[in-house]
């Protein structure tokens, strides 16, 4: 176990090939300060250690992250805000950069940027129970940059609806729009994010990281553009020793060893 952050804001587990990254300020329902922001970020630096095949973002306490930490920010000057958003666009790159899957664990509540962290996340599952908004607009703000990472993940009418309106939304209403993959028995939620984070690991390094690679990339092509990138990521892929003995096992019914 490995503890970043001076007041150990994350903590850093790994175990049979699966990274836990678990923010640690319960008592501030893990608002993202930004010693938190930096903590998080040095955690995901930590999970492209090679051993590493999948990553598992989670909180303590009652909520998965209630977003900003807004004390720090009503103290702070411009150019202090300014660094805290700026870090959380570094943390939400991480994620999408690492050539691992990053799933996120969602219990409690996730509002604004604690909500902008799930959606940067690859996959999500999320307890019945919780809950999801973009609060912005009752405090004066708005959720800008939640909103900018949520456009990709979920309908522009709901999306409009939450920034907006402020409300909260739950977990079930999550999964339909799709900012969450699938809302789980609160009870069942840890062992189903093991199971999910489990099957990633039997894969090849390489053809996941390769994989999340070419997703986001291709995202935002138009169909034959990434067509044609496709045919070369995969032309490239074939050469590679984790191709030849994927293929090679399947043929000859055994399970793959890879490099």
């Amino acid at each position: 176990m490995k503890e970043f952050g001076k007041n150990s804001e994350v903590i850093y587990e790994l175990e049979n090939g699966i990274s836990y990254i678990t923010m640690n300020r319960p008592e501030k329902r893990n608002a993202l300060s930004l010693e938190m922001l930096n903590a998080l970020c040095n955690a995901i630096d930590e999970a492209t250690n090679p051993e590493v095949k999948a990553v598992v973002i989670k909180g303590n306490g009652k909520c998965f992250s209630a977003g900003h930490d807004l004390k720090e920010l009503l103290e702070s000057d411009e150019n202090y805000i300014r660094v805290v958003f700026e870090t959380c666009y570094n943390l939400v790159r991480k994620i999408r950069l690492i050539k691992k899957p990053v799933i996120a664990q969602v219990h409690g509540c996730a509002v604004a940027a604690g909500c902008q962290l799930v959606a940067a996340c690859d996959m999500v599952f999320a307890g019945e129970s919780a809950k999801f908004s973009l609060p912005g607009v009752k405090i004066g703000l708005f959720c800008t940059t939640p909103v900018a990472v949520l456009s990709k993940k979920v309908s522009m009418k709901k999306l409009f609806e939450m920034a907006f309106t402020g409300e909260f939304i739950d977990a079930k209403e999550a999964e339909k729009i799709g900012l969450i993959n699938k809302a789980v028995p609160d009870e069942s939620l840890e062992h189903e994010v093991r199971s999910i984070a489990k099957k990633l690991t039997k894969f090849s390094r390489y053809v996941i990281g390769k994989g999340k690679e070419f997703f986001y990339k291709q995202y935002c092509m138009n169909e034959f553009e990434a067509l044609l990138y496709g045919i070369d990521v995969i032309v490239e892929m074939s050469q590679e020793n984790d191709a030849k003995e994927g293929i090679r096992a399947f043929l000859e019914k055994r399970t793959p060893k890879w490099g």
